[in-house]
């Protein structure tokens, strides 16, 4: 007799999340809400606790920091588990309110601990390693005092701060965790290059059902679709210049620090680029509903961007640069070397002028990405995740 399929394997799970959110809205914030919805759903049982930087003055965030957490945010923690016990404490972001502290009390209360990193924080106080338009590893695994010379956080006092903090309790952090987790594999490789040793498992991101196009419409579309935060390190000067060298357009939705720069760049190059801003969910389902293809032409090491989830779900070739998880969530012929706007500007060309060559790689990337990045798909890792996790807390 065959054995039964488990259609739901989080239905016997009780979870925690843990999650300091940023000053600054970004994709793990959603990353975060999303897998609440989730295991509201799906799991036995789930609860959050949450604390938010921007309701943190700095001055404590500072000191909480180089304590390695707040001790009323550890008491919460263990509040929480005592009102509501779990078998797996899923954290996010920790700094700085939860810290090192919070992970050691759920541990303590006998939960397994999850730490998933979504970046390079666990000794780059800026999270992305890359400064002054390049990689930048000098801080790993736990010479985070490069931080402060360099003043990567601009400010002195809280270069310092975050100097201090992931440089003391580094390994205090690391000997609280049961597993970690990664969106990709390059991001635990370069972790492990960086002798930064650590139990650690891939775990792709997803997206909701409702998220995914039933035909791919890429051989009607006539421009690139860049969308992102407007900035040097997600490659914006990159795309612009492939614009001006291809003649094929490109649209930008979003926002940044550079984007002032970037449209005078875009006008003195004549590149035929639009920048339509910030635009809501609707708007940006339609923009790549119009796309002949999309644009994540990055120059730092990227892990994996809600905008090449999207792009793929929805039907389009998605065109990256050779850098951090990228290459892993598209074809390997529409990958570039990071930086390089006349390989990209060849790329362009290619997939504007053969329509044929672009509708296959439209459907195989919708088709690749029901497979890989289905909500039934993460459901299945992530038990795997937890039961790995509560395994090894026995152990």
């Amino acid at each position: 007799m065959c054995a039964a399929i488990d259609t739901n394997p989080l239905g016997s799970r009780r979870v925690l999340l843990l999650h300091n959110r940023y000053r600054l809205t970004g994709g793990e914030e959603r990353y975060v809400a999303q897998l609440t919805e989730l295991l509201g759903r799906r799991a036995a049982s789930s609860e959050a606790v949450e604390r938010a930087s921007d309701s943190i003055g700095r001055g404590i965030a500072g000191v909480a920091l180089v304590r390695g957490g707040i001790s009323h945010a550890a008491d919460e923690v263990r509040a929480a588990l005592q009102k509501s016990p779990a078998d797996v404490v899923h954290a996010h972001n920790i700094h700085p309110a939860f810290g090192w502290r919070a992970l050691a009390a759920a541990r303590e209360a006998g939960a397994a601990v999850v730490l998933h990193l979504h970046n390079y924080r666990l000794f780059c106080a800026t999270g992305i390693a890359f400064r002054d338009g390049s990689d930048c590893t000098s801080c790993a695994p736990r010479r985070t005092w490069n931080g402060a010379m360099h003043n990567c956080r601009g400010g002195l006092a809280e270069a310092a701060a975050y100097a201090a903090g992931l440089g003391l309790w580094q390994r205090r952090l690391i000997e609280s965790v049961d597993l970690f987790v990664s969106p990709t594999r390059q991001l635990a490789d370069d972790l492990r290059e960086l002798d930064v040793d650590l139990p650690i498992e891939v775990l792709p991101t997803w997206l909701p059902d409702s998220d995914f196009a039933e035909h791919s419409l890429c051989g009607l579309g006539d421009y690139g679709f860049f969308a992102g935060r407007v900035s040097a390190e997600k490659g914006i000067f990159v795309a612009i210049e492939a614009a001006a060298k291809s003649g094929v357009a490109v649209r930008v939705a979003g926002d940044g620090p550079d984007l002032p720069a970037a449209r005078e760049h875009a006008a003195r190059l004549g590149a035929p680029v639009e920048f339509l801003g910030m635009l809501d969910a609707r708007e940006m389902a339609e923009m790549r509903l119009g796309a002949a293809f999309a644009l994540l032409p990055s120059i730092w090491r990227e892990v994996l961007p809600f905008a090449a989830l999207e792009a793929r779900a929805a039907g389009l070739p998605l065109v990256v640069s050779r850098r951090g998880g990228l290459p892993e969530l598209t074809d390997p012929d529409l990958v570039f070397p990071a930086g390089d706007a006349t390989a990209l500007a060849e790329l362009m060309t290619r997939l504007h002028n053969d329509v044929s060559a672009r509708e296959q790689a439209g459907e195989r990337a919708l088709s690749e990405a029901r497979e890989r990045f289905s909500e039934e798909t993460f459901g299945r890792r992530l038990a795997a995740v937890y039961d790995s996790a509560i395994e090894r807390r026995g152990r």
